[in-house]
């Protein structure tokens, strides 16, 4: 019989596991944790034992930092087995992208399809600069000039500079399927929001659900809109998303998120989840009642703190997403301020 869980949000291991190193956190189910190059400096990684074999779930970004970390991981404590299967919760880089790496050594790739499209087509859309449709979303959403004449001159960010090329071929993951993981079974529930079709997976056999970033402990997942969608709302997907897990979480359930750390108390998170978001709302309608503004003037309201150049851009994009929430709600509508200029948003 399963021990209760304490009250509230709980953190059973006070620290991750070192660089090459691993911590049990089950029989048979590993915690690996992995370098990221950016503020958010990690991701977890998480090893099922499979006899003769391992599953790894979100082997992270594809940098030579990564890889050391798993050369010593894969001939020290995971004893040298190979790694026969990668599972990817949703197709952002700091997860799938060392998986073309281990498929290249021998190992099948399990995702679900929305993220293997979009993780395939990224991979092979590499630009040199930003496209004239970015720029202009930038100018619509109210960046600065001068950031932006820099961002436009700079070569962006490319998928592949990060994700091992994808090979053909995976097997599909889909909502309320059944899984076999590491001697257990698992059934897969797709939340959307931070990313369209993102699995987790929830153990029939204990208490475990790998939650990739769709259940994280004491950050907020980013909800960004882009260029290539700029009128989508994933503000309403994900409290949806939310409200769905919200259904079936449970206090005994122990997550094993994408970052920080294992945790419990999840309907406890989910509901926080919720309120950060409306939270966030009721103090954009607030601040469009009294004068229309671009999507950058409405960074103080939504974040109340300052947002420097290194989170500019994921400031934007969430910024966009709450006008678009409210813009489909009807509860706002929006102009251009001029000509070539951004677009302001303004309240009824």
């Amino acid at each position: 019989m399963t021990a209760p869980r304490p009250a509230g949000i709980h953190a059973p291991w006070a620290t991750p596991p070192d660089p090459g190193s691993v911590t049990e956190i089950a029989p048979g189910a590993f915690w690996v944790r992995l370098p990221l190059p950016m503020a958010l400096d990690h991701v977890n990684c998480f090893a099922f034992d499979e006899g003769g074999s391992w599953t790894l779930v979100d082997p992270g970004m594809d940098t030579p930092k990564c890889r050391a970390v798993w050369e010593a991981v894969l001939s020290g404590p995971l004893a040298g087995k190979p790694v026969g299967r990668i599972i990817v919760t949703h197709h952002h880089p700091d997860h799938i992208g060392l998986a073309g790496w281990f498929m290249a050594r021998g190992a099948e790739l399990w995702t679900t399809r929305t993220s293997w499209l979009f993780a395939r087509m990224l991979v092979l859309d590499e630009q040199p600069a930003a496209t004239a449709e970015t720029v202009g979303f930038w100018r619509r959403a109210g960046m600065a000039p001068d950031l932006m004449a820099r961002r436009a001159a700079e070569r962006p960010f490319n998928f592949a500079d990060m994700v091992h090329p994808l090979p053909l071929g995976y097997r599909r993951i889909a909502e309320g399927e059944v899984l076999a993981i590491g001697g257990r079974e698992w059934r897969v529930h797709t939340g959307d929001g931070h990313a369209p079709e993102h699995a987790t997976f929830w153990s029939l056999s204990d208490d475990l659900v790998i939650g990739g970033d769709q259940l994280l402990p004491s950050i907020s997942a980013n909800l960004g809109v882009y260029a290539t969608e700029p009128l989508a709302d994933p503000v309403a997907e994900w409290l949806t998303s939310c409200a769905r897990f919200a259904g079936i979480a449970e206090d005994r359930h122990l997550v094993l998120p994408g970052h920080k750390l294992p945790f419990t108390g999840l309907p406890l998170r989910l509901g926080q989840m919720i309120d950060n978001h409306l939270g966030a709302l009721g103090r954009l309608r607030k601040l469009l009642r009294d004068q229309p503004r671009s999507a950058v003037e409405c960074f103080p309201a939504l974040f109340k703190r300052p947002i420097g150049e290194a989170e500019y851009g994921l400031a934007l994009v969430e910024a966009v997403a709450h006008l678009n929430h409210l813009l489909h709600k009807k509860e706002v509508s929006r102009a251009l301020r001029s000509e070539g200029g951004p677009r302001i948003w303004s309240g009824p």
